[in-house]
């Protein structure tokens, strides 16, 4: 029997020691239902247009016959970590004050080979009610993702979540290339890549299409699954990502890469460098 029935609500507060009217409280949702559509439609304006600036946002959200003031954009392109072609300040991409710009390595670069260049960024994932983030590592080669992690809030854990396991099923790379944001800057996420001899590369404050490859791939991912799909709930999104990583590594052909898949141009095209590596090893063995 619930002893705590034949008390009421007063007496258990009181012996508690709480404040009665905290019992009866239930916490504001931190958006509206009509927040949540303009933050799911802005997303899809820049998806669409990354060109975008908030002034062009905001005037195809009010021809699209959303109440919104410019101000209520911004705020909301630092909630979705947008970033246009020109430097802006958001919250996804701003370094936290102390944390060591690295330059920017891929300027001119040939890659040629997998594990020579990753790729991590952050993107904003909508759900029916409410939304999320999803961090994802590619291989910038072979364009296969190599870990994701989702996360109902920006915080750094759940991006050296993903970079553990990337390192841990795939080895290192030599180059590990991001953006400047507060997640990729801190000490713990760098102190990873430089105890592995990592070189850390990250784009230029403002320049999107310096990590372009990721770009494309989290724009395909909510064109082809995010967006007809109307997850409701974390767990089934969880799911529903998953799958559509496989489809997207193991099935999923792609032009830039003679219509192979990623996990295959991946395997393969490793196998034949590390065969090459072996025989060299083995001809200045037989030299010396």
């Amino acid at each position: 029997m619930d002893r705590s029935a034949e008390i009421s609500v007063t007496e258990q507060c009181k012996l508690l020691d709480l404040n009665r009217s905290s019992v009866y409280y239930q916490p504001a949702p931190a958006f509206s239902e009509e927040g949540l559509k303009i933050l799911d439609k802005m997303d899809e304006i820049f998806t669409d247009k990354p060109f975008y600036g908030y002034r062009r946002v905001y005037l195809d959200l009010v021809n699209e016959g959303y109440k919104v003031g410019r101000d209520r954009v911004l705020k909301y392109m630092r909630v979705l970590g947008l970033e246009t072609f020109y430097p802006r300040k958001r919250k996804t991409t701003i370094p936290a004050k102390g944390h060591k710009i690295y330059p920017y390595l891929l300027k001119g670069l040939d890659i040629c080979r997998p594990n020579q260049v990753w790729a991590v960024d952050i993107t904003y994932i909508r759900m029916s009610k409410g939304f999320c983030y999803l961090v994802a590592i590619i291989d910038w080669y072979s364009r296969r993702i190599l870990s994701y992690r989702i996360s109902n809030s920006l915080d750094t854990a759940f991006c050296i979540d993903a970079l553990r396991e990337a390192l841990y099923k795939f080895g290192t790379p030599e180059i590990f290339n991001s953006d400047q944001g507060c997640q990729f800057t801190s000490k713990d996420f760098t102190d990873i890549l430089k105890s592995c001899g990592v070189q850390i590369s990250m784009d230029s404050k403002g320049r999107a299409i310096d990590n372009v490859i990721i770009e494309r791939f989290f724009r395909s991912l909510k064109y082809e699954d995010i967006y007809w799909r109307e997850y409701k709930s974390i767990p089934e999104l969880k799911e529903g990502v998953f799958n559509y990583m496989n489809f997207y590594n193991y099935k999923r052909p792609h032009s830039s890469l003679e219509n192979r898949m990623p996990v295959e141009v991946y395997e393969t095209d490793r196998e034949v460098i590390e065969t090459k590596e072996q025989k060299r090893k083995h001809v200045l063995i037989k030299t010396v």
